[in-house]
């Protein structure tokens, strides 16, 4: 049933899935817990375990994010989105509009999302060519590919027409503003990559 992430999607297959569809699978247990996946475009994707690099820049970005947006978003790490009709991606991180409930009601929806940040070592080319367009797609306003093998992060701002306009990549050395909601704050791509 689920399949690795490759570079591209598949071929459409038999199979699509909506998320409701892919909620109900979990629920009746097809999708065990110990399994790692996504739902997106309607296909189920096994995603690759998570290596230390990954995982220690993912914690930067949460210590980062969490001093720089204060009480003014929810920083969200590896949970999911929904994208309707048909995409649950989980964002290394994602930073939300606030909510009373901390979306425990329901997971997020595009127009909560400000910023989703996906960290990529041998994911980089399905992060850019599947997850960046679903993004954009769903209108999410932001999105950042660290790129741990290229020392790089690349940002998409200013969705339109199901793509980004606006595409600019960051090296060492550079800042990164956060969505504007949240002020004038910037955070060091030095602080972001690893040392």
């Amino acid at each position: 049933m689920p399949v690795s992430a490759p570079a591209t999607l598949p071929e459409p297959t038999l199979y699509r899935f909506s998320v409701s569809d892919y909620h109900q699978m979990g629920e009746a247990g097809v999708l065990g817990p110990d399994l790692n996946v996504e739902l997106l475009n309607g296909h189920i994707y096994e995603m690759s375990p998570i290596g230390s690099r990954h995982a220690a820049c993912v914690d930067r970005l949460n210590r980062l994010f969490m001093r720089a947006v204060d009480d003014h978003a929810i920083v969200r790490v590896q949970n999911p989105i929904v994208l309707p009709p048909d995409s649950e991606p989980e964002p290394d991180v994602a930073l939300l509009k606030l909510r009373d409930d901390n979306y425990a009601s329901r997971h997020p929806r595009p127009n909560e999302v400000m910023l989703v940040v996906e960290v990529a070592d041998a994911s980089l080319p399905f992060d850019q060519e599947v997850k960046v367009p679903l993004y954009a797609q769903a209108g999410i306003p932001e999105v950042w590919v660290v790129a741990l093998d290229e020392d790089q992060v690349h940002a998409y701002r200013m969705p339109e027409s199901g793509r980004y306009r606006e595409q600019t990549t960051y090296e060492r050395g550079d800042k990164l503003l956060l969505p504007q909601p949240l002020g004038d704050h910037t955070i060091s791509v030095d602080a972001v990559l690893p040392s």
